[in-house]
């Protein structure tokens, strides 16, 4: 059996075919004009910033660059390591300079201390995750290390609401996001950010 097509489904098939065309051809010269647009990011090249100070983009996680120093001499750690961009953070923004400024993200948390105690490595308040304190903008968060990870991880919080913070990080990973969103609860008579890794954050007072 046969079936007789519609002239103007015809026509409409034509019509199509002729957008299609144009479309394509109209991209091609565009590409040859401009070139292809490259969506690749490369280590040094910056994606996000907080208050002005830029976070850049490491590339592989055990990517590892030269070590970043400040005109005064302080080290700020490896580009582009999550410690780097936390240490130059707090000495660009607060002027801080840390005591002890070496060791892994992990380490910048003291586990001796109890909770909204010195750190007197850092000098910064430490308080630990649960704490009677809520996480504030600009702390520091510390995780701790992890099978794939044993060095830990660091990053600033970045904004804070009644059930969430927002975290900004360098180096999380070369497909993480530069921001994460992690749950917050108060429960018991404290704050608690809801991620096993997390030890607690750092805060200037």
């Amino acid at each position: 059996m046969f079936t007789h097509k519609h002239p103007l489904t015809k026509k409409l098939l034509i019509i199509y075919l002729l957008v299609v065309g144009g479309f394509l051809s109209i991209t091609f010269m565009l590409l040859r004009f401009i070139g292809p647009v490259s969506t690749s990011k490369l280590p040094g090249m910056p994606i996000d910033s907080l208050n002005s100070i830029p976070v850049y983009y490491n590339g592989d996680i055990h990517h590892v660059g030269k070590e970043i120093t400040a005109a005064n001499g302080y080290v700020l750690g490896v580009e582009w390591q999550c410690v780097e961009f936390v240490k130059r953070y707090y000495f660009l923004r607060f002027n801080h300079i840390m005591p002890n400024g070496s060791g892994n993200a992990k380490d910048f948390f003291d586990n001796q201390l109890s909770d909204a105690s010195y750190n007197y490595a850092r000098e910064l308040v430490q308080y630990a995750n649960p704490s009677l304190k809520q996480p504030a903008v600009e702390d520091i968060i510390v995780f701790d290390g992890s099978l794939l990870n044993n060095y830990g991880h660091i990053a600033i919080i970045s904004a804070v609401s009644e059930d969430h913070i927002e975290i900004i990080q360098q180096n999380g990973g070369p497909d993480a996001p530069s921001r994460i969103k992690l749950d917050l609860v108060f429960e018991n008579s404290r704050w608690e950010v809801k991620h096993k890794r997390v030890l607690g954050w750092l805060r200037i007072e």
